[in-house]
């Protein structure tokens, strides 16, 4: 895909060229000859055409580098022994499992994102309406800084917590007959 985009671009921007005039006729093949003798539409035509495909190109472009270049979904640490690659994946479900421990939560959802002091991990949370609200997002907190630094050795700068929604328990009154 990089080759490509590669290619493409530097054809767009020839294309842009000529459309443009950059290139006399007198340069040019017979083929482009063909296209400078049949009108002004035609170079309106192309020169919106190759800015498209420039435009594509470039996209294409920065995909192909933004993926080789990415480093978000791992985090990289370095000791004495070598280096350590520790997967969001995995950062993501020492969050869920140390927050799914708390009592009176029932649906999770997280989001991690690097910082410079650390960590910042935001969970989403919906909770049963018996529990004290304060009271289990600072537990949820406080399980999920400890958890996350004891497994990973990572440091958490923040943890936020929202909770989303609340759920009542159906109580079922017995009947006696």
């Amino acid at each position: 895909m990089f080759l490509y985009s590669l290619a493409a671009g530097i054809i767009a921007i020839i294309v842009i060229i000529a459309s443009a005039g950059g290139i006399h006729r007198e340069d040019a093949s017979a083929f482009l000859a063909e296209w400078y003798d049949s009108g002004s539409a035609v170079h309106l035509a192309m020169l919106i055409g190759a800015v498209l495909l420039l435009l594509l190109s470039l996209r294409m472009f920065y995909v192909a580098v933004r993926v080789k270049g990415a480093a978000s979904s791992s985090i990289d640490q370095r000791n004495d022994f070598g280096d350590i690659r520790i997967s969001m994946d995995t950062v993501e479900s020492l969050v869920l499992k140390a927050a799914g421990r708390q009592r009176g939560v029932k649906d999770l959802k997280t989001r991690i994102t690097t910082a410079e002091a650390g960590l910042d991990i935001a969970v989403r949370a919906v909770v049963d309406g018996e529990t004290s609200i304060p009271q289990l997002t600072e537990e949820i907190q406080r399980a999920v800084k400890d958890h996350v630094e004891e497994i990973t050795g990572i440091p958490v700068a923040a943890v936020s917590v929202f909770v989303a929604n609340v759920i009542s328990s159906p109580s079922f009154k017995s009947r006696v007959e």
